[in-house]
């Protein structure tokens, strides 16, 4: 009898930052993780101004067809492939999670799985909160919409500490893509060289479908901001 834990690596993400037709490198990305997660796909662009969002339940194949990533225009991705670890298989809960706040308009993937998440939602539905899925994921960006940081990477060293749990996550704003990996490593992160600009994936075989090169594991609780051609690095 087979133990399907084996078959389960509990999601994949993939950032990419600075690269005119970043969907349909994403998209790319993505098929190379399917083992990572195969019950929906999601790809986030930013184009500067605004961020638009695709994500279907089903397979990377299914989900993103020559048509669709056609119409995701945009400089700037990220993109997720879903295992339920916690939340149901619903759309709902597919990835990535694109919301407003005062920060503007932001989206998030997440591999990983937030042990305090119950109780951080609690919390914030007494004092107000509405979610929207049943995913823990959610959680963080309630958490970053609540910080009162100017910036996105102040706000993430400000909640992250408050989160339990394994994770590591992209975020992406109109302008700006951070990734950032929990400070034990429970789940993998890598970052990759993509002509001049940087690319993260959760396992460097995604790289190698791209043509990038693969550069190094992001630390555990390494935070990095993805520029155009530059890198910055901080940690919780």
């Amino acid at each position: 009898m087979i133990d399907e834990r084996h078959w389960h690596d509990e999601c994949g993400v993939v950032g990419i930052a600075g690269v005119e037709g970043a969907a349909e490198l994403a998209s790319l990305a993505l098929h190379a993780l399917q083992h990572r997660g195969q019950e929906s796909a999601g790809i986030t662009v930013a184009d500067g101004h605004r961020l638009l969002t695709h994500k279907k339940m089903g397979l990377v194949a299914d989900v993103f067809d020559e048509a669709t990533t056609r119409t995701l225009t945009g400089h700037s991705a990220i993109g997720h492939v879903r295992y339920s670890t916690s939340g149901s298989s619903h759309i709902l809960n597919a990835q990535p999670l694109q919301v407003a706040s005062h920060r503007g308009t932001m989206s998030l993937a997440h591999n990983g799985n937030i042990v305090n998440a119950p109780e951080l939602r609690r919390e914030m539905e007494l004092e107000g909160s509405i979610f929207a899925t049943t995913s823990d994921s959610e959680v963080i960006l309630h958490l970053l919409a609540r910080s009162r940081a100017e910036t996105l990477e102040q706000a993430l060293l400000d909640v992250l500490p408050r989160v339990r749990g394994a994770f590591s996550l992209v975020v992406l704003t109109r302008d700006q893509l951070v990734a950032v990996r929990d400070p034990y490593g429970f789940r993998p992160l890598c970052l990759g060289r993509y002509e001049d600009r940087y690319v993260v994936a959760s396992e460097s075989c995604a790289f190698d479908i791209l043509g990038a090169t693969y550069q190094r594991d992001i630390d555990p609780g390494e935070m990095v901001i993805l520029g155009d051609g530059e890198l910055t690095s901080r940690f919780l």
